[in-house]
């Protein structure tokens, strides 16, 4: 049997659920953020700017994949660090949906197996506090726009919203 996640719609956070035996979807993720950088790049390969703090997980982008704010998909990987530029194909176990600026942007939560709740409860711990200091960031840039995490969804929702990259894109159309 194989772990799903599910959001447990009175908290929207993740609950654990057992699923048949699907196994969960793959993606191709480039890291930008090794985990512990304090650099913030983006998907142009600029730095968007220098955190206080590090970051704990790797983040980057899956690199066919748009999401709805017209960027690279995010994605994030749990586990060790892995060098800037890592190109790697991983499972997706769930999503959290940040809204930025008014813009929903689903960062995918990936891993080689399954993350345990204490895991997925420490990644939605983390984009609340990330959502409350991108919110003072934009303030500070004079960017208007709400900013929140909305909560945890299922892989295939986040993955059915995003669109295929083509050939013509050129980068985000909005600054971040």
């Amino acid at each position: 049997m194989a772990y799903t996640f599910a959001m447990n719609d009175a908290n929207r956070r993740p609950s654990i659920a057992l699923k048949g035996t699907a196994e969960p979807p793959e993606v191709e993720v480039v890291i930008e953020i090794p985990r512990g950088s304090f650099l913030k790049h983006g998907s142009n390969g600029r730095v968007d700017f220098i955190s206080p703090l590090p970051c704990p997980f790797n983040y980057g982008s899956v690199p066919d994949l748009l999401g709805l704010d017209g960027d690279l998909l995010d994605a994030l990987v749990l586990g060790p660090r892995l060098p800037l530029g890592t190109c790697k194909r991983i499972k997706v176990w769930g999503a959290v949906t940040l809204t930025d600026r008014g813009l929903s942007d689903d960062k995918l939560i990936c891993s080689e197996s399954a993350p345990s709740l204490t895991e997925c409860e420490n990644v939605l711990r983390f984009f609340h506090f990330y959502a409350k200091c991108k919110g003072l960031l934009n303030i500070w840039r004079r960017r208007p726009g709400r900013n929140a995490c909305e909560g945890w969804c299922e892989a295939t929702q986040a993955l059915a919203r995003a669109r295929p990259r083509h050939a013509a894109w050129n980068g985000s159309p909005i600054e971040f």
